[in-house]
C-alpha cells in the first residue's frame, strides 16, 4: 500500500482507488505550499499566487493569458460563452465531455446547439465530417461558430490526439472562419504520451483548458488559456457562472506545484496503466486490447461467459479493497494516478482474478 495514501482520512481509506484520477489527494509538497500561500483578492487581480499559476499556465500552453476557474466544466462553458451568440451551433464529438457530461450547458447556459460528430476509434473527429457539418449561409440554419475537440479523448480510451491532427483541425477552422477550442482536461497526459510539448498540441487552437485536479494531483480547479481579449471575455463568463473567487491562492498554490513538478511523472501512470492492462488480459473472463492503452486510462469488458454485471463485480471488488468504475452494463474504466503504485496494480489484478474465479 502506498504509504502516503494511508495518511488521508476518507471513506475509502486504504482502498486501491481506480475510479478516476479526480480522486487524487494533494501531495505533501502541495499541502505545505497551500498552508504558506501568499494570497489576495483574485477578483481585483490581487492574488499573487493565482497570478503566478495563470502566468505559468499561459506560458506552458503557448498562449497570451489564462484564467483560473473552479472546474473543467466551467472552463469549457466559459470558453463557449465567449465565442457564441444565441442560436449558434458548435461542432463537438458525440462522445465528448462537452456533449455528454456537462448537463447540456451548451444549450442551457450558452444558448447554442451542438452538432455532434461520431469520433474515430482513436478519438479524432473525421476531418471530412467536420467540414460537412459546417453550415452554409442560409437563414434557415444556425450559424456554425465553434469547433471543439478533446485531448486526451476519455470515452475512446484516453487516446492522445497528435499535433499533426490538431494542426489539421486548426487549418480547417481558419479556412471557414471558425473558432477552435480544445477541452484539454488531460492535455499533459497527451503531451507526455506523444513526447511533445503541451504548447505544440495547443498551438492551432484559439483556446484550451486543462485540469489541475486530475492527474496533476492538485485538489481544485482548471485553467483556461487563450489570447488576452478572449481571457477578458472568459473572466466575464466566469463571473456570471459564479466562479469568481477571492483568496484563491490557497488552492492555486497546489496548482503551481503541480505544473512545476507533476507533469513528467505522468509517464509513471501510463506505465502502470499498461501494467494493469497486460495483467487483466491474462484473466479469463476479461476482454481487453492492451495496445489501445496509451495514457492513464484502461477500458475493458466482461466476457459473455461471466455471470455478473459490471456493477455486481464492482461491489465484489470493493469488498476486497479495490474501487473501479463501471461505465456500462459489462464495461469498466480504470484510471491510474499518483496514488496508485505498481504493487497496488498487481494487487488489483490479483483481486480481479480471484473474484472472477469465484463465479457463482
Amino acid at each position: 500500500m502506498n504509504a502516503n495514501l494511508s495518511t488521508h482520512d476518507s471513506e475509502y481509506k486504504g482502498f486501491i482507488d481506480l475510479r478516476s484520477d479526480t480522486v487524487t489527494h494533494p501531495t505533501p509538497e502541495m499541502r505545505r505550499a497551500m498552508a504558506e500561500a501568499e494570497v489576495g483578492d483574485d477578483v481585483y487581480g490581487d492574488d499573487p499566487t493565482v497570478n503566478k499559476l495563470e502566468a505559468m499556465a499561459a506560458e506552458m500552453l503557448g498562449k497570451e493569458a489564462a484564467v483560473y476557474v473552479p472546474s473543467g466544466t466551467m472552463a469549457n462553458v466559459a470558453a463557449t460563452m465567449s465565442y457564441v451568440r444565441r442560436g449558434d451551433e458548435v461542432i463537438v464529438g458525440s462522445r465528448s465531455h462537452m456533449y455528454l457530461n456537462e448537463q447540456g450547458a451548451m444549450a442551457a447556459l450558452c444558448q447554442a446547439q451542438a452538432m455532434p460528430i461520431v469520433e474515430n476509434p482513436d478519438g479524432t473527429l473525421p476531418l471530412e465530417a467536420i467540414e460537412a457539418a459546417i453550415r452554409e449561409s442560409d437563414e434557415h440554419h444556425p450559424i456554425t461558430r465553434l469547433v471543439c475537440i478533446e485531448n486526451t479523448q476519455n470515452v475512446c480510451g484516453g487516446q492522445p490526439l497528435s499535433a499533426a491532427y490538431t494542426e489539421a483541425v486548426g487549418a480547417l477552422a481558419r479556412k471557414h472562419g471558425l473558432r477552435f477550442h480544445i477541452d484539454g482536461a488531460r492535455i499533459f497526459n497527451a503531451a507526455v504520451a506523444l513526447n511533445v510539448s503541451a504548447a505544440e498540441l495547443a498551438r492551432p487552437a484559439d483556446s484550451i483548458m486543462f485540469c489541475i485536479s486530475k492527474g496533476l494531483c492538485a485538489p481544485v480547479g482548471s485553467v483556461l488559456c487563450g489570447d488576452r481579449e478572449f481571457i477578458t471575455q472568459a473572466r466575464r463568463a466566469r463571473k456570471i457562472l459564479g466562479g469568481s473567487m477571492r483568496q484563491a491562492g490557497i488552492i492555486a498554490a497546489a496548482g503551481v506545484v503541480a505544473l512545476a513538478s507533476m507533469i513528467e511523472r505522468l509517464e509513471n501512470d501510463h506505465e502502470n496503466a499498461r501494467r494493469l492492462a497486460q495483467g487483466l488480459a491474462n484473466i479469463d473472463g476479461i476482454v481487453i486490447t492492451p495496445p489501445n492503452v496509451r495514457t492513464n486510462m484502461v477500458y475493458f469488458e466482461l466476457a459473455p461467459s461471466v455471470p455478473y454485471t459490471a456493477g455486481e463485480l464492482a461491489e465484489k471488488l470493493k469488498g476486497r479493497g479495490v474501487l473501479v468504475g463501471p461505465v456500462g452494463p459489462r464495461r469498466f474504466r480504470a484510471v491510474l494516478h499518483y496514488w496508485v503504485s505498481p504493487a497496488q496494480v498487481d494487487r488489483a489484478v490479483e483481486v480481479f482474478a480471484d473474484s472472477l474465479r469465484q463465479q457463482a
